[in-house]
């Protein structure tokens, strides 16, 4: 057995090669995943501008996120007890007038009132709110914020 054992040459590994290839495979893959969840982050936004939904949500701190004033529970006539409920604080009005063609609901009036700490014309109370439930046909008022 050992007349064999330097009959063929030992194949040659090139060490430096082999991590930067490793590399590659590991960044490539990263990036594949990094972009799947952006694509899939971006199909959501695509398919809420394009199913009506041009509001925007702002990002504001957990204490201020559950405003009852600025809160709507939607009674959906499909025979659930259970409404929709819609936390409009924060939005501006345009998106405010598409959720309301959106969902057959008429707007009223519209005030404003000198609030600090809120970015101007977005939406402060809305009338009526929680707990009262509003179906397709209401008439909404609505107050924003003047600074």
């Amino acid at each position: 057995m050992n007349r064999y054992a330097d009959s063929a040459e030992a194949p040659e590994f090139d060490a430096p090669q082999i991590v930067r290839r490793t590399r590659r495979r590991r960044t490539a893959g990263i990036a594949a995943v990094a972009a799947a969840l952006i694509l899939g982050g971006g199909g959501t936004a695509l398919a809420t501008s394009v199913a009506g939904g041009s509001h925007s949500t702002p990002s504001r701190p957990a204490e201020a996120r559950n405003h009852d004033a600025a809160t709507v529970l939607f009674g959906i006539d499909d025979g659930s007890d259970k409404p929709l409920p819609i936390d409009f604080y924060g939005w501006d009005l345009k998106g405010f007038k598409a959720y309301m063609n959106k969902t057959q609901m008429k707007l009223g009036t519209v005030s404003k009132r000198p609030v600090t700490g809120c970015r101007p014309n977005t939406i402060l109370a809305v009338s009526p709110h929680t707990p009262k439930i509003v179906k397709s046909g209401y008439t909404i008022n609505v107050v924003l914020c003047s600074r």
